[in-house]
C-alpha cells in the first residue's frame, strides 16, 4: 500500500529510515522504504545508509552519477511498487509516534497530501545564520491552514504522499537537472490539471542547515534553473515575477546596475553571523536580473 522514497546525496539516514520501519511495521498494511544515492561520493555515508538492507521491506539503491533531485524522484517512483508513494527528504527527522499512521488515514482525501515540515527551535552556529534565519521566517507560514490558502504553491516534495498512478502522469520537470524549482514547478503542473491537493498537519523536522555560503551558492543556482526554465516557471515565482514587474516598468536595469555595483558587498555581509533576510531578497532579486538582461 505505501513506498516510501528518500532520495539522498552524501547523507547518512539510517536513523530515519529505522524509526520509519518501526512505524510502518505496526501499521499492518503493506509497505516498503527504499532509499536512492544521488550521486553520493562518500563512502562512510553510501555504507552506513546500506545497513538499512537488514531491516524487512527495505531497499538502497547506488546511482553513482548524479541525476539530479528532479530525476531522482522519478527513478524512486518508478521502482516503487505500491499505490501510494510517500517522499521524505534525508535530513527529515521523525518526531510524531503516529506519523505514517496519519498519512495512512488521509488515503483517498486528495491525491496528495501534503504533511508539511518544521525546523529546529533554536541554532547557536553563527556560520548557519543565513538558512536558519530564512528557515525560522518561512515556519511562520507553514502550518497546514496557512498552507491551504495556497495549495499548489505550498507544495513540497520533502515530505509528502501521492498516488503513484498521478505522479507517474506528471513527474518531476528534468529540466531541472540541479537545485531549485523542481517542487514549484511540479505544483505548478497539479493545478494546471486540477490534481486535489489535501495540506495537514503532519510534520517532519528538517535537520540539515547548511552553512552560509553552501546556502548562497544553492541559492544562486536555483536562480539559474529559474532562468532555465524561462516561461513556464517564471511568472510563478516570486523572484521571476517581481523581475517581470519591474521589466514592464522599464527598471530593471536598477536591479542589474544595483547588484553589479553592490552585490559583493551585500554577498560578504550574507556571509556574516547576523544576516539580513531584506538584504538577502535585494541579493536574489539582483542577481536574477543579472542572468536575464
Amino acid at each position: 500500500m505505501l513506498s516510501i522514497l528518500i532520495p539522498t546525496h552524501d547523507y547518512t539516514c539510517y536513523q530515519l529510515v529505522a524509526d520509519l520501519h518501526k512505524q510502518a511495521e505496526e501499521l499492518g498494511v503493506p509497505y516498503e522504504i527504499i532509499v536512492a544515492e544521488d550521486g553520493s561520493r562518500s563512502q562512510v555515508n553510501i555504507i552506513a545508509n546500506h545497513k538499512i538492507t537488514e531491516l524487512s521491506h527495505c531497499r538502497h539503491l547506488v546511482n553513482k552519477e548524479k541525476r539530479g533531485p528532479a530525476a531522482i524522484r522519478n527513478l524512486l517512483a518508478r521502482e516503487a511498487v505500491y499505490s501510494w508513494i510517500v517522499f521524505i527528504d534525508s535530513d527529515a527527522k521523525v518526531e510524531k509516534p503516529d506519523f505514517l499512521h496519519t498519512y495512512l488515514a488521509s488515503i483517498g482525501k486528495a491525491d496528495v497530501v501534503v504533511g508539511g515540515l518544521r525546523h529546529q527551535p533554536e541554532n547557536l552556529n553563527p556560520n548557519l545564520s543565513l538558512r536558519f534565519k530564512y528557515e525560522k521566517e518561512a515556519d511562520k507560514h507553514r502550518s497546514a491552514e496557512e498552507r491551504r490558502q495556497q495549495p499548489y504553491s505550498k507544495f513540497t516534495p520533502f515530505n509528502v504522499m501521492i498516488r503513484r498512478s498521478t505522479f507517474l502522469c506528471i513527474g518531476f520537470d528534468e529540466d531541472c537537472k540541479e537545485y531549485g524549482y523542481e517542487d514549484a514547478l511540479f505544483g505548478v503542473e497539479l493545478m494546471k490539471r486540477n490534481i486535489s491537493i489535501l495540506h495537514i498537519e503532519n510534520p517532519l523536522i528538517h535537520m540539515g542547515l547548511d552553512t552560509n555560503e553552501a546556502f548562497l551558492r544553492k541559492s544562486e543556482t536555483a536562480l539559474r534553473t529559474l532562468k532555465s526554465l524561462g516561461d513556464k516557471m517564471e511568472c510563478h515565482s516570486y523572484v521571476g515575477s517581481t523581475y517581470l514587474k519591474l521589466k514592464k516598468w522599464h527598471v530593471a536595469w536598477i536591479a542589474k546596475g544595483f547588484h553589479q555595483l553592490f552585490g559583493k558587498a551585500i554577498r560578504r555581509h550574507l556571509l556574516s553571523s547576523h544576516p539580513s533576510l531584506f538584504w538577502f531578497s535585494v541579493y536574489k532579486l539582483g542577481y536574477y536580473a543579472t542572468l536575464t538582461s
